[in-house]
């Protein structure tokens, strides 16, 4: 089952990477799903109701909200996940369910019915939110990950890279997408998620000169960027 966890984010530059890779290199795991870069490739497609509800409620500061979305990972064909990632009172709670590529066809073509077919809970109820509000693709959001894990408190620290956005283009299963930068070069994006207490060796290896913790939002980064 899925559990409520802490999601710290941070806007960090390519020095403060370096020191941190570093130094995660030594105490934490690269994940067991990396290539030989230590790193896999994210393309993530959002969607929102035709009121662009998500957006507005995360430029708003919002902290009870949903984002859905539809990803894949190193530029698969076959499969994706459909996840819901639901933040309440700071935590971060996701949800999510594996789709064969027939199924997303229908997901996008805006036939659900597929979902009552599964036997999870999750399924159905994702059937009766897009059934109730009428959904539509938003943005693509890509980029490079490159994680760390830790067993105790289910540490994951993961550098987003190249964060880029297909101009208007929400056709997620085209490897050759012209996608394009949305943050400064050399920026990224570090992420800190664990479950109850971040382990303080953790945490000291974390401390940098100058981090800016945000309520960053890759999502938001990317709509921005088409307005």
């Amino acid at each position: 089952m899925a559990e409520y966890r802490h999601e710290l984010k941070y806007y960090i530059t390519y020095n403060d990477y370096m020191m941190l890779k570093q130094r995660m290199s030594a105490v934490m795991n690269r994940d067991k799903n990396t290539n030989e870069n230590g790193e896999y490739f994210i393309r993530s497609l959002y969607f929102d109701d035709i009121d662009d509800f998500a957006f507005r409620e995360k430029l708003d500061g919002v902290d009870d909200r949903d984002k859905f979305r539809l990803r894949t990972y190193n530029y698969s064909q076959d499969v994706a996940k459909l996840e819901r990632k639901h933040k309440q009172n700071g935590y971060i709670l996701k949800d999510s369910i594996t789709l064969s590529r027939n199924e997303c066809d229908m997901f996008l073509n805006g036939q659900y019915n597929f979902l009552l077919e599964r036997n999870d809970k999750f399924s159905k109820e994702l059937f009766r939110i897009f059934t109730q509000r009428i959904f539509k693709p938003r943005v693509i959001v890509d980029y490079m990950r490159e994680p760390y894990v830790f067993p105790l408190g289910d540490v994951r620290v993961t550098f987003d890279k190249d964060i880029r956005t297909a101009y208007r283009s929400t056709d997620i299963f085209d490897s050759k997408l012209p996608t394009y930068p949305v943050i400064t070069e050399g920026a990224m994006v570090l992420e800190v998620k664990f479950n109850d207490i971040l382990p303080s060796f953790i945490h000291s290896v974390l401390q940098i000169d100058s981090p800016l913790r945000s309520a960053v939002s890759k999502y938001c980064i990317c709509r921005k960027f088409e307005l």
